[in-house]
């Protein structure tokens, strides 16, 4: 069924003909079932979970079925101290042996059970790595997708620019018409109303290459190679959630950060290692047991005392003990090793928790700087824009200079160049906080 909603989404999103609207969670969504990362750490983790489900075979005996059948045809001479001499040309015989034999270890000072335990662990952490790459995957189509939006509001701030230039080419060619304007003022305004269109052109340019790397961690290509893969729309504002306080972020974010969780389940895995290491000190006690069966069929003897026919077949059962005495120091070693490791991966796990606090206050102070910038910026946008309409209104009755005009643009562009950074770097340190806290994907 998720399949099928899947296939729907791409066909609706990625049809030619008309430009359709992706929302940030259908992204998503899509990202989830297609992306590669993705997809390979699932196949990962599901190798796993193959091997957990035969976990408990460590503690089972193994059992061996040995057959095999051997045809002789011999020419046989025996010469005796009597002097008496037998030969036969063409003598053939059959052999045929069949064994079943089963060994069970009893005990290995509990080997076999840290070893089960071991591998369901790794089944953990398959899946907290599937969560880290599903977390950091969704971080990215966020990231990715409102810089879309980000080149959308760009491409709009040049708009408006665009339109105060085609109004201040009109205004210029008027002035020149009626003796009162410059030849120079409408050169200058035509040759910042191109300037204005080319960098349209360069938005619209950037806006279609991260279509193609939204595109790519959507893995939409292969699921629409034969359709226009940017032929779609994406919304135009980007949301600020600005009620997220760090002791919100920092709360519990040792057992929801995915990173930290691969650490700790890395400390376990080394403790059960270091258990398996511990176990080689001690003996090996081993249960055995073997059902034989052999024939052997001879058609004709020289030697009156060998039989033509004979069968062995019977049952037997023992126990072996295996005792470590010197191994050259080996166990011993492999132990040192295993302690090492535990230590080593408990280093990991405090760099991992120190780098992990640094990041939070970090995010968390760029995302208050990135707050204050937008609430600044939002009300700076305002007296610019009013700016540049008192001075194009003063332009008209030609009591300002094209300088003054251009000078009141110039901060306009600016000002939304400003806001817009500030907006996108807000959404930027908000998605890093959820991030770092793991809770991107529930």
């Amino acid at each position: 069924m998720k399949r099928f909603l899947v296939t729907i989404l791409l066909l609706n999103f990625f049809s030619a003909g008309a430009q359709r609207m992706l929302s940030l969670d259908e992204a998503i969504a899509i990202a989830l079932k297609n992306n590669y990362a993705i997809q390979l750490s699932r196949n990962d983790s599901t190798i796993a979970q193959l091997n957990n489900s035969y976990r408990n075979a460590a503690l089972y005996p193994t059992l061996n079925a040995n057959t095999g059948i051997t045809f002789n045809n011999n020419d046989q001479l025996q010469k005796f101290s009597d002097g008496t001499t037998r030969e036969r040309n063409g003598v053939k015989s059959s052999s045929l042996q069949a064994a079943l034999s089963l060994n069970w270890t009893l005990f290995d000072g509990m080997k076999m059970f840290a070893t089960r335990d071991k591998v369901a662990e790794f089944v953990k952490l398959g899946e907290l790595g599937i969560k880290n790459q599903v977390v950091n995957t969704v971080a990215e189509v966020i990231n990715t997708y409102y810089n879309i939006v980000r080149l959308k509001q760009q491409v709009k701030a040049v708009d408006e620019q665009i339109s105060i230039n085609e109004e201040r080419v009109k205004l210029a060619e008027y002035k020149l018409d009626i003796g009162v304007g410059a030849k120079p003022d409408v050169l200058q305004s035509k040759v910042d109303l191109n300037a204005q269109r080319a960098l349209k052109l360069e938005q619209t340019n950037a806006i279609e290459q991260q279509k193609e790397i939204l595109n790519q961690l959507l893995n939409a290509h292969a699921a629409t190679a034969d359709q226009p893969s940017t032929f779609y729309e994406v919304s135009d504002s980007i949301p600020i959630n600005t009620a997220i306080s760090l002791g919100d972020v920092q709360a519990g974010i040792e057992s929801t950060n995915p990173l930290l969780l691969l650490a700790k389940k890395n400390i376990d895995i080394a403790r059960l290692t270091l258990k398996e290491r511990i176990a080689d000190k001690y003996p090996t006690v081993g249960f055995n047991s073997n059902y034989n069966f052999s024939k052997t069929d001879n058609k004709a003897v020289v030697n009156p005392f060998q039989p033509l026919f004979s069968r062995n077949n019977g049952f037997n059962y023992g126990f072996t003990a295996s005792i470590p005495i010197f191994n050259r120091y080996n166990v011993k070693r492999q132990i040192q090793l295993a302690k090492l490791d535990i230590n080593y991966q408990q280093l990991i796990y405090d760099n991992q928790q120190s780098l992990l606090n640094l990041g939070v206050i970090n995010a968390f102070k760029d995302y208050e700087q990135q707050k204050k910038a937008l609430a600044l910026e939002e009300e700076n946008i305002v007296l610019a824009r009013e700016n540049v309409n008192i001075v194009l209104q003063v332009y008209k009755l030609n009591s300002t200079t094209l300088i003054q005009l251009k000078e009141a643009q110039l901060s306009l562009q600016q000002a939304y160049n400003r806001l817009i950074a500030a907006r996108y770097n807000a959404k930027l340190a908000e998605t890093e906080l959820m991030r770092l806290k793991g809770e991107l994907v529930k």
